[in-house]
């Protein structure tokens, strides 16, 4: 694929305003110095996206984009530049046009011919991975360590860049043993993606609730960087120790659907480079399960920054969740294709590793039960030599390389996180729930939840809850359609008013009729209460209490209808239940109202 076809037929044509060879008959702002962001992939973009608001305010600076077309990963640019609404200009047009500065997050392509002042930043936690690049005869060789050595950082002897960006001295030691050459052009400036980070802090609390984490839930990441040595890859040595497997079964098996919530972060090479849908694919079975995978532009920091626990590797991900104190255990670590000085590489000498033998749930118990906060405190320090600093710092750089006056009374702001979309963990996968501890003064019930996709969990393996009964609930929009005709209880989200399927009570009424064999039948239609109708007739509203702070409980209320569920079938009728009913979850208790909403129940 050309460079200039990455964004599709428009970036084929020679752009015209507001550069071009006739630009000045059509502009609007003239005498404006242009500044260029130059793409690789989607991976170096969002590191631009993140130094982009550095422009903002200023009259007298047109920003621009273009793509190399040098990366292997070109899918997903042309959405990501017209996101940006920057003019595109293809490759070759960005060449030939003069600008006051261009600024890249990666190396590749032809940037010795761009025609302006460069500056190059990191697209990761610093400069930590060795490349393997085919030699001359074909073999592949292992590259020193991909932006610190001369294969990257200099054009004909000289360097390629007028700057380059360094979040931390460490990395400046590096870059004068790698190439001495390109040592004047260092310029410690931090790092924008950990400031974005360190400034959301406060808001973990909201971004936990935005993943439909409730009390007494763990959240776990799982993050993979890309390539065949990766936790996602699998091409560990020997072979068989490749884990994705066994932790995509063993997450449903192990892990109760009410105590933890699991989510991935991917590497956008991965999604890129195999295709959303394939990846996906490949994990169908986890997603069914209630994993749910965070998309390779938004919500990955939000979701770090909300984790209990990282499974991860030797990506960046992984390295910013130990700089902020979380856990860590590395499923995968080549220590072969890192720089074995850089901060990356000592973390893999730190960290606990996660291994197939044992209990999944164990180890990710131990980990965060025995961590301390402190033990990667030298590891967050190499993280950036300037905290919070990296945009009044880049900000002075790249106004500094334009000759231009920074703007006076703007000071150098970047973009806060936003909060994401509400997005709950959903089961479309069989459930398989555990139900003991029933109590009649106070009414109370105990519930385990298991996803059960292949086999399920024998209840003798939960000794963290006295098993007196099991029953099986199915989503009725699951892909097992078979399994609705012998489920206990059938569930339904749905708005109250979706006019498809509500009211709660018309749909009730007639999925008892569709599912002759199920006792109990349930439609979520909010975040913390469910409507549910019983085989003897009763229509109930189940409501949590709201918390403390007066918000929604997040449990599933799906929960609730089991243990109404495991209540009746253990003789005790609806009325012993009334007014409210105790649901414990793990370490949660949840107290539920149960308000009959006919005349025939009690």
């Amino acid at each position: 694929m050309a460079a200039g076809e990455v964004t599709g037929g428009a970036a084929r044509i020679r752009v015209r305003v507001p550069v071009g060879a006739d630009a000045e008959r059509w502009v609007t702002r003239v005498g404006c110095r242009r500044v260029l962001f130059i793409v690789h992939n989607v991976t170096s973009a969002t590191r631009l996206l993140d130094v982009l608001p550095l422009f903002s305010g200023d009259l007298r600076v047109q920003m621009f984009a273009t793509c190399t077309g040098s990366s292997p990963f070109l899918a997903g640019v042309p959405e990501l530049l017209a996101r940006a609404g920057l003019p595109v200009l293809p490759w070759e047009q960005a060449k030939e046009t003069p600008f006051d500065l261009a600024v890249s997050a990666s190396y590749g392509g032809e940037l010795a011919a761009v025609q302006g002042k460069l500056a190059v930043l990191s697209h990761g936690v610093g400069y930590n991975k060795r490349l393997a690049t085919p030699d001359n005869t074909g073999q592949h060789r292992t590259t020193p360590v991909f932006g610190l050595s001369p294969d990257w950082l200099l054009a004909d002897g000289r360097p390629l860049a007028d700057a380059t960006v360094l979040s931390h001295p460490e990395q400046l030691d590096r870059l004068h043993t790698a190439c001495p050459e390109a040592a004047p052009t260092a310029v410690l400036a931090g790092d924008p993606c950990y400031d974005r980070i360190l400034a959301a802090l406060p808001q973990r609390a909201r971004y936990r609730r935005a993943l439909g984490v409730g009390p007494g839930q763990r959240l776990i990441v799982v993050s993979s960087t890309w390539a065949a040595r990766s936790l996602f890859g699998g091409a560990a040595e020997p072979a068989a120790d490749d884990l994705l497997p066994w932790l995509l079964s063993r997450h449903s098996a192990e892990l109760p659907a009410d105590e933890y919530r699991t989510v991935a972060v991917l590497h956008p090479n991965i999604w890129y480079g195999h295709g959303p849908g394939q990846v996906r694919a490949w994990l169908d079975n986890a997603r069914r399960a209630g994993l749910d995978t965070i998309g390779p532009l938004d919500g990955w920091r939000q979701a770090l920054i909300a984790a209990d626990c990282v499974l991860g590797d030797h990506s960046s991900v992984t390295y910013y969740a130990a700089s902020l104190g979380i856990p860590v255990l590395l499923g995968a670590f080549p220590q072969q294709d890192l720089d074995p000085l850089s901060p990356v590489a000592a973390l893999g000498r730190t960290a606990p590793r996660l291994v197939r033998r044992g209990s999944l749930r164990a180890q990710i118990e131990d980990a965060v039960t025995a961590h301390d906060p402190a033990r990667y405190k030298e590891l967050a320090e190499q993280t950036s030599s300037a905290p919070g600093e990296s945009a009044a710092l880049l900000r002075r750089l790249f106004y500094g390389l334009m000759d231009l006056p920074e703007p006076d009374g703007h000071p150098a702001l970047l973009d806060p996180l936003p909060l994401p979309p509400y997005l709950p963990a959903r089961r479309t996968a069989p459930v398989r729930v555990l139900t003991g501890g029933i109590g009649t003064d106070p009414p109370a019930v105990g519930v385990v939840r298991y996803s059960v996709v292949g086999a399920g969990p024998d209840p003798a393996d939960t000794p963290d809850l006295r098993c007196d009964s099991a029953h099986t609930v199915v989503d009725e929009e699951t892909r097992e359609s078979g399994r609705l005709r012998i489920a206990d209880v059938v569930v339904r989200y749905a708005a109250g008013d979706d006019p498809r399927l509500g009211p709660p009570a018309a749909w009730t009424a007639e999925a008892l009729d569709r599912y002759p064999y199920c006792g109990l039948v349930a439609y979520v239609d909010g975040p913390d209460r469910c409507v549910v109708r019983t085989r003897a007739g009763g229509l109930v509203r189940l409501t949590a209490a709201a918390g403390p702070d007066g918000r929604a409980d997040l449990c599933d209320p799906a929960a609730y209808a089991s243990a109404l569920y495991a209540w009746l079938t253990s003789g005790r009728d609806l009325a012993g239940a009334v007014p409210a009913i105790t649901v414990h979850t793990g370490g949660a208790a949840h107290r539920v109202t149960v308000e009959p909403l006919d005349r025939e129940a009690p």
